[in-house]
């Protein structure tokens, strides 16, 4: 059967879809057509392809091998076509379109949206598009133009600015201290005292950068969640002790806890991928970001 480029790329995005959202129904809305069309394209897949992408059960759709095989380029052609269609917003002046930013729970909800508000004072024809995810998004991949990481970055395809290092340390709230006191020593906090931690995988930040004479695992931790910003939330309200940025523990008056024993330290960066240099909206992203995250890290603020 001949093939047109068009056509199959119509075909692969309901295929997308309905991997994302698991059924024909929800890929209908979400692709803005009628359910059928999402079906009779599935259809003409499984058909070209000469073999079932999903198997239907009790439970709704299920995706076949071939099916699961195909999603992480469909993923890929989905974040490119999404980038395409930011590179050209605006592309005549460059005065205008978005730029998509990817940074993690804590500063992309306690350190950003400051820096973000005053760039849109600044800048109001330029969209402001904002990931929040403890995860690494692929800049390579388009799946983000800008990052602010806490680590180099390593691809060669990306520019980065090290903008300063940040610190973290434990901290408890005025209240939890008051209630409870402060630990002597490592053996007194995981004994006599309240955690604050994660509930699932060990995040970076914390993963054989500390010893405390025994593997940091989740059942050291009274309050669980994999959620930093629920981390933060249950240190203010004083649930217990946790890890904190120092910056933020300043900000809300947290109380050091074991200052002279704990202390991790991370490097910030903002990162983005070479070609977008050039991309006037990239670039006053970019030097904005670097310029307010600097003032952040200052020592004199710090």
């Amino acid at each position: 059967m001949p093939s047109n480029t068009a056509a199959d790329w119509d075909l692969f995005q309901s295929l997308h879809a309905v991997l994302e959202t698991g059924s024909l129904s929800a890929a209908a809305r979400v692709r803005g057509v009628a359910q059928p069309t999402i079906g009779r394209h599935i259809e003409t897949l499984e058909q070209r392809l000469g073999s079932p992408l999903f198997l239907r059960s009790p439970r709704g759709l299920q995706p076949t091998e071939l099916a699961l095989e195909l999603r992480p380029r469909l993923e890929d052609m989905a974040a490119a076509a999404a980038a395409a269609l930011r590179d050209v917003a605006d592309a005549a002046t460059q005065t205008g379109g978005a730029v998509r930013i990817t940074a993690s729970e804590i500063m992309g909800c306690e350190i950003l949206p400051p820096i973000l508000a005053a760039f849109h004072a600044a800048h109001p024809t330029i969209e402001v598009e904002l990931t929040v995810s403890n995860r690494q998004a692929d800049l390579a991949r388009r799946d983000a133009d800008i990052a602010v990481r806490m680590t180099r970055p390593t691809q060669n395809t990306l520019v980065g600015r090290r903008i300063g290092m940040i610190d973290l340390g434990l901290y408890a709230a005025p209240s939890y201290v008051a209630r409870h006191g402060l630990p002597e020593d490592f053996d007194a906090l995981e004994t006599g005292h309240a955690m604050v931690g994660f509930d699932g995988v060990v995040p970076p930040k914390l993963d054989g950068r500390i010893d405390i004479g025994r593997p940091i695992t989740r059942d050291l931790f009274a309050f669980r969640s994999d959620s930093d910003i629920a981390q933060l939330a249950a240190l203010r309200a004083g649930l217990g002790i946790g890890a904190c940025q120092t910056l933020l523990a300043r900000r809300y008056g947290l109380v050091p806890v074991l200052a002279d024993q704990f202390e991790i330290n991370m490097e910030m960066w903002v990162c983005m991928p070479e070609g977008l240099r050039t991309t006037r909206r990239m670039r006053l992203m970019f030097d904005h970001l670097v310029a307010a995250l600097s003032e952040q890290l200052r020592p004199d603020r710090c």
